[in-house]
C-alpha cells in the first residue's frame, strides 16, 4: 500500500521555500513477489534478491531488496512532488540492506533555491528509512521549476 499521492499540481519556483519538507512517501511492506517482478523488470536476477537459501548461506538473513528498487521509491516521491519533467539530477548512496516486510518511508527537504540563466532551480536532500529508522539510501536532487509568470 502506498500512501495516496497528492493530486498532480504544477509546482512553481516562487512557491517553494528553502527548508520545505517534501511530502513523505510510505511504501507497503516489501514482499518476495515484488522482488521477483522487479528482477524481471530490471534484468537483475542475482539470486540474493529472489532465493531465500542464498541469503541464508551468505549471512544476510534471507533475500534482500534491490538497492535500485529503494532508489526508485525515492524517485517516486520526487516525481510526486515536482513531476518527472522538472527533475534534472538525482543520485543516492546505498546505506543498508532492505529485507522482506520492511516498510520504507521516503523523505526529503529543499536545501537551496537559485536562478541561473533566467531559470529557477531547487536542490534538496532525500532519504529512505525502514520502520526501525535504519537508513537505506540517502541522496540529493536538482529540479528546474517554471516561473509562475513565464
Amino acid at each position: 500500500m502506498t500512501t495516496p499521492a497528492e493530486a498532480p499540481t504544477r509546482r512553481y519556483f516562487e512557491d517553494v521555500e528553502v527548508g520545505e519538507e517534501i511530502p513523505q512517501l510510505v511504501k507497503a511492506p516489501v514482499k518476495h513477489l515484488q522482488l521477483v517482478r522487479y528482477a524481471g523488470a530490471s534484468g537483475d536476477f542475482n539470486p540474493l534478491h529472489t532465493d531465500p537459501k542464498v541469503g541464508e548461506e551468505i549471512g544476510t538473513g534471507g533475500i534482500i531488496a534491490h538497492g535500485m528498487l529503494i532508489m526508485g521509491f525515492v524517485g517516486q516521491m520526487l516525481s510526486d512532488y515536482v513531476g518527472p519533467q522538472p527533475l534534472r539530477k538525482f543520485g543516492v548512496r546505498f546505506k543498508g540492506m532492505t529485507h522482506l516486510d520492511d516498510v520504507i518511508t521516503c523523505t526529503g527537504t529543499v536545501t537551496n533555491k537559485y536562478e541561473e540563466d533566467g531559470k529557477g532551480y531547487i536542490t534538496g536532500k532525500v532519504q529512505a528509512k525502514d520502520q526501525n529508522g535504519d537508513l537505506k539510501v540517502s541522496g540529493t536532487f536538482t529540479a528546474q521549476l517554471p516561473h509562475r509568470n513565464a
